[in-house]
């Protein structure tokens, strides 16, 4: 098993209705199975409990916690959580983002900017700064930010792409500021995935059938013509956080059918 006796976070581990299963939860339930104990936190405390009913199932051990993690005292909360029911923290995962409408610079409101950035770069931040302490403590540890390809592909989604954006450098800098102390730091970039949050949240948005939606999103990915799935996304997580990636630190992932290898 990839992660025996870890402790792993895994902020977002619930996920939206739909059809397919979410990164978050995909996640969870593999780094269950490879061993670690997990802590599996969400605003939306039943869904969390759901994945719980999933991991159980297979024999795997976790618990749940209702959090915010644009609140720096949900933060510290599910942080202490772990250390007190696990005794530590290995691994943390950030899998919390929100996409936006496709707004370019002059339609985009203030507002909606502002939403945006709290919950796709504040939480990560506060995530972050509150389990290093411990980490720290340890001298080891592991961070996992979910980022997107947006941050650098082309897109006209200008906030979504700027807090990408944000999620890679300050992944960056905290691999910087920890190495020291023997804590890594990486981020994964999606690209196309057949996610409940993407599927069925744009069918909703924009008003369009889900089987049109995925013929289109399939035609655009390189490899196979074919999205990827959450358990792509939850394999280069398991990676980064086994000891297998020991030396990796500060690297910024793309996990997306060759779509961020277009640039140039």
């Amino acid at each position: 098993m990839r992660l025996k006796d870890k402790v792993a976070i895994v902020v977002g581990a619930g996920q939206t209705p739909g059809d397919t299963i979410g990164n978050g939860r995909a996640t969870a339930v593999l780094f269950a199975r490879e061993g670690a104990r997990v802590v599996l936190v969400d605003n939306n405390f039943e869904s969390a409990l759901d994945t719980q009913k999933v991991i159980e199932a297979e024999g795997g051990i976790c618990s749940s916690v209702k959090a915010d993690f644009t609140n720096e005292k949900d933060c510290q909360a599910f942080v202490q959580h772990a250390k007190e029911t696990y005794g530590r923290v290995d691994v943390l995962h950030n899998n919390v983002g929100i996409g936006g409408a496709n707004d370019e610079i002059l339609s985009l409101t203030e507002d909606s900017w502002d939403h945006i950035m709290t919950i796709n770069l504040k939480g990560m931040f506060l995530s972050c700064r509150s389990a290093l302490p411990l980490m720290r403590e340890q001298r080891s540890g592991a961070i996992i930010n979910i980022s997107s390809i947006a941050a650098v592909c082309s897109t006209g989604i200008v906030a979504y792409k700027t807090s990408k954006a944000g999620v890679n450098a300050l992944t960056h800098q905290i691999a910087l500021e920890n190495a020291k102390y023997n804590i890594r730091a990486n981020a994964i970039m999606p690209g196309l995935m057949n996610t409940p949050m993407a599927i069925e949240g744009i069918s909703r948005a924009r008003g369009i059938p889900k089987e049109d939606l995925i013929r289109s999103r399939d035609a655009s990915v390189p490899l196979g013509a074919k999205m990827g799935s959450a358990w792509d996304v939850a394999y280069a997580a398991l990676f980064l956080a086994s000891d297998e990636a020991k030396f990796i630190t500060g690297v910024i992932l793309p996990v997306d059918g060759g779509q961020s290898a277009r640039i140039g």
